[in-house]
Order: C-alpha cells, then structure tokens, then sequence
C-alpha cells in the first residue's frame, strides 16, 4: 500500500469531487481488481524481461477502465518503469496520424521522480551513466577530452541500441543536445528536446544548429519511439509503459478518420513485439470492441484480438483483459476506505455520522436512478459520498442519515445512453465494415 502525504490525500479527494480518477494513491481504495492487477503484473514482467507486448482493457462504462489503467501507471513506476498516459480526444489527437499520437506520448512520457515531460531528465541519466561508466574505466571527468569520450560513447551507444536503424536526425539531434548543454547553452538544448518530443513550434534557429529540416512526420514517429525506448532503458529503466485511454472515442470521428485509426491500431499491434521493453496498454468499450463500426469491422485486428468467454470464464492472458462492473458490497467497500482516508480532526464523530448504514442507504439511493445497475454510477457514486464527509466535516450539527434527502432520482439523457450502451454515432455512419487494407 502507498505510503501517502497530506497532499497525497488531498489530491484524491479533490480529484474525487470532480467526478475524476486520481492520479496517485488510488492504491489505498482499490477493491475488487486483484485479479487483473496480477495480469498487468504479468504483463510488466514480460516487457522488463525484453519483450514487447500490447494489451486491451476491456469494460463497460463504470467498470474502472480509466482506474485500472491509471493503476497499471503507477504499478509500472513502482517497478521502475518510464510511462505515458494518453486519453484519445477526436479534436487534438488523430490517431491516425501516428506524428500525433507520439507528440502525445513524449508530452506526457513521465517516471516516478518526474511526472509529466521526463525526456530532458531521462537524457540527462543516459549522459550520467555513459559519463560514469567511463570514469569506472579510469578516465578522469576532469580531462580536457573527457566530453569528446563522451560524446563518442554517447554516438556508439546509440548505434548499437537502434541497431544503425534510428533516423539520422535523431542522432543529430542527440548529439547537439549533449554539446549544448556541455557549452551551458540549456534554452537552446531545451528548444530541441521539444522538437524530439513531436513539437512543431521549434525555431528554425535550433533546427539549423542541429541540421534538422522540418518536424517529425507520422511515417518516422515509430523509428522515433524505438529509439526513445532505447534511451529510456540505457538509462536505467525496466522499460516503458503508454496507456491509450478512451479509445472508444474513435467510434465517435468521422468514418475516413475511424477507419484509418483502427488500422493504425493494427499496425501497433503488429509491431508490438519488435519493440523489446514496450507495454502498450488500451482501454475500449464492448461495443468499440464488438461493433461493426469499430474493431469488428476491421476483420484483421479483429482476429488477432477478439475477445473470447466460456460462459462466465473469460482468460484473464489473453488480448482483451475484463473488467466487472461494481456491485453494491465493492462501492461499499470502496466507501469505507474512502472514509478512513478522509482528512478530519473528528475521526469518531466522522465514523459515527457516516456509518455502514448510511453507505448502505447512499448505494441504494445513487443507484435507483440507473433503475439498481450499480456498474454504471462508481464516479457518481463517489462524488455524492465525498461531498457527504464535507458536509459532515465543515457542519457539526449535519446529520447525513436524515438530511441528506432519501428520494428517487431518474436518469438524464446522458444516463439513459450510459444504460443502453450507447455512444453517439456520427451521423454519416451506416453499417459499413471497415476496408481491410487501408494506409494512414
């Protein structure tokens, strides 16, 4: 279990009035999972030992799939793994233009002692252990050559990790950044990590230092990622974990758009494993799994990843990774530790206002309005329970067991498409499968 700050806790429960997941701690609340968890395990144990791998979380909405992937993040940076964590958004993110999707994945690359925007601070490692490997031999750090023998270990490392295969401006890149920051010379040094991050707002002045035209275009961002991953492990990580999270979100953009992105997918899932160290994780719907309109309709990813259950087994091994919906004892559960994580200088008072018979009648009020399914209300769920702690917390004389308002609540609009299954379809989708060969 996490070891949390103050601001650990406060982070969760703001995160939680929001309707959010929290981005660390969700460890401490985490019930019900353990099963999958282990598989993510599995999963991380496999690409530490140099495989490349991918994996789909597969859930209805509710069912934790944003928590589970959020989980797998911090699981991976505890096991000292590089992350990335990115949500598919049709207006900034085309998936199927891979430049974008890599732009996504260096802005959000993270590790434990860096959150978000770790490439400047993984560089720096790979430098620190060539520098210090070097000084192992017996070079002296204070030679007036010893940079050059840096800068030389530096391009035979980077070779021989890429296997000669990396594209020559990610080597020159590489190699101007090094000599920049040796002359003290970091805003420039910082201008061409943005533009190996995927920017395309760098300056044609730090392009020219590096003899770089131009930006990473979607036909090199992979060769771009391996040799990202590379650097990565030659600084001392077990590897590196993306999430692609809401990739139902593609049902959702146009028909040339959705097509081109699955096969894209395709195309990931190909090469996933010539990507020794790399876990791609993504989390997807039933019905973006299931439908024609989404993997089902693009017959090769379909038959590499189909999900398959015996009745009420399903292999927790196999491309799609299952995730339950909540039943009423796990929100209970889930509430119960909520409360003793709870910020208060009146713990009894607290326990005694908030007791399991309050959570009890909460579950069942929050859930009436989805007419009992309990699998579709964890975030509304928690919101109204966090907001009875405040009002508990912040009124002495509020008592939730009476005050609260015990009434029927009938579903909106949007809840009522939650309880069919249903996401809005653009509206010139019709029942169409997807070309099998189709190119970004």
């Amino acid at each position: 279990m996490s070891t949390l700050t103050t601001r650990d806790v406060e982070h969760i429960f703001e995160a939680l009035r929001k309707g959010l997941v929290p981005e660390r701690g969700i460890d401490t609340f985490a019930v019900g999972i353990e099963k999958q968890q282990g598989e993510i395990h599995r999963q991380l144990e496999l690409v530490g030992d140099r495989e490349g791998s991918i994996k789909f979380l597969r859930g209805g909405y509710g069912c934790g799939k944003t928590f589970m992937a959020r989980l797998a993040i911090l699981d991976a940076q505890a096991k000292n793994f590089a992350t990335s964590f990115v949500v598919v958004s049709d207006n900034d993110l085309r998936f199927h233009q891979f430049d974008d999707v890599y732009r996504k994945v260096m802005t959000e690359l993270g590790t434990a002692s860096c959150p978000r925007g770790a490439l400047s601070d993984i560089l720096d490692r790979w430098i620190g252990n060539v520098e210090a490997a070097l000084i192992a031999t017996g070079q002296d750090d204070s030679d007036d050559g010893f940079d050059a023998l840096v800068r030389q270990r530096l391009d035979e490392n980077l070779m021989s990790l890429t296997g000669g295969h990396a594209p020559p401006d990610f080597v020159r890149v590489i190699q101007t950044i090094f000599d920049l920051k040796q002359k003290g010379d970091f805003s420039e040094a910082g201008s061409l990590i943005s533009w190996l991050c995927g920017s395309g707002n760098v300056s044609s002045a730090a392009k020219r230092a590096a003899g770089i035209k131009g930006d990473i275009s979607s036909r090199d961002a992979l060769d771009y990622l391996r040799g990202v991953l590379e650097i990565v492990k030659a600084a001392g990580y077990a590897g590196l974990v993306i999430v692609i999270d809401e990739a139902e979100t593609i049902l959702r953009m146009r028909k040339d758009s959705r097509h081109k992105s699955l096969n894209g997918i395709r195309q990931i899932a190909d090469a996933a494993g010539s990507y020794p160290g790399l876990l791609w994780l993504f989390t997807g719907t039933p019905e973006f799994f299931d439908t024609r309109h989404g993997v089902a309709g693009l017959t090769p990813l379909h038959d590499r990843i189909r999900f398959m259950k015996q009745g009420k087994y399903a292999s927790l091994r196999q491309a799609q990774l299952e995730l339950v919906p909540f039943d009423a004892d796990r929100l209970k559960a889930v509430a119960i530790k909520l409360r003793e994580l709870y910020p208060t200088n009146n713990r009894i008072d607290l326990e005694t206002r908030i007791s399991p018979e309050f959570v009890d009648r909460l579950v069942e009020q929050v859930t009436t309005g989805f007419k009992g399914d309990v699998g579709v209300v964890p975030r509304q769920f928690l919101r109204e329970f966090v907001d009875q702690l405040d009002l508990v917390d912040q009124h002495p004389d509020y008592d939730p067991m009476t005050q609260y308002g015990f009434t029927p609540k009938e579903p909106s609009v949007e809840e009522q498409h939650i309880l069919a299954g249903q996401v809005p379809l653009p509206p010139d989708d019709v029942e169409e499968l997807v070309p099998q060969e189709d190119a970004w």
